[in-house]
């Protein structure tokens, strides 16, 4: 089976890729190196996925409609995954335009695709983020996702919805999972818990937010 993964060298998108290979799979890696953080460790991501025969890897942007969609035709994949995303609550505050170039027109793209190559099965990213202000816990896929509190938030709700209209509209079946803060090796540096290590060993004081009066889920990879 061939599996197209958009953000193959983002974190999920290397486990999964990884362990895809390792199941036999064919993958297509697709990610644009983005300087969210450090690119090295995505080179350090994608120097071990090249080590497998059945890894092609692009770097191209999927906001880029004609390029991506090119790519697809050519390729024919039998699934797309969808993990590329502009990551970051905060940094959506400052920087909206990166969330509605690669959250909400890259996912349109990557939907279009799937309709005129039609490629039925979808695989995408949303976000615990959808969630927003609810109050009742713990949470449910039947919540109401309709009271985003960050940019971020605002953009995967989006692509949620625009699975549901490429659904109605073209029959691309699709699955959207909405991760919990996703923790583990080669993990995004920007992550609680990589920065509390850090700060701990350096001897510096741990930045806690909201004076530490939350909860949150995380994720092993």
């Amino acid at each position: 089976m061939k599996i197209l993964i958009t953000g193959s060298v983002g974190f999920i998108g290397f486990h999964l890729s990884k362990a895809l290979l390792e199941q036999g799979e064919e993958v297509v890696g697709v990610d644009s190196f983005t300087d969210y953080y450090d690119p090295q460790m995505k080179e350090e991501r994608n120097k071990i996925l090249t080590s497998y025969d059945a890894y092609s890897f692009h770097k191209i942007s999927i906001a880029e409609h004609e390029v991506f969609h090119k790519l697809v035709k050519e390729e024919k994949p039998d699934a797309i995954v969808h993990l590329a995303a502009q990551a970051g609550v905060r940094y959506s505050l400052t920087n909206p335009l990166a969330y509605a170039e690669s959250n909400y027109l890259g996912t349109l793209n990557v939907f279009e695709a799937a309709k005129e190559e039609k490629i039925s099965k979808v695989l995408y990213a949303s976000s615990s983020s959808v969630y927003g202000d609810n109050k009742k816990l713990p949470f449910s896929e039947s919540d109401r996702t309709d009271h985003p509190i960050s940019l971020y938030a605002a953009s995967k709700k989006a692509n949620e919805v625009l699975a549901y209209a490429y659904h109605s509209l073209y029959g691309v079946n699709s699955v959207g999972l909405r991760f919990f803060t996703v923790y583990g090796t080669y993990g995004r540096p920007d992550l609680a818990l990589f920065k509390f290590t850090k700060s701990i060993l350096k001897g510096e004081a741990i930045d806690v937010y909201n004076n530490g009066d939350m909860k949150r889920s995380f994720t092993y990879i």
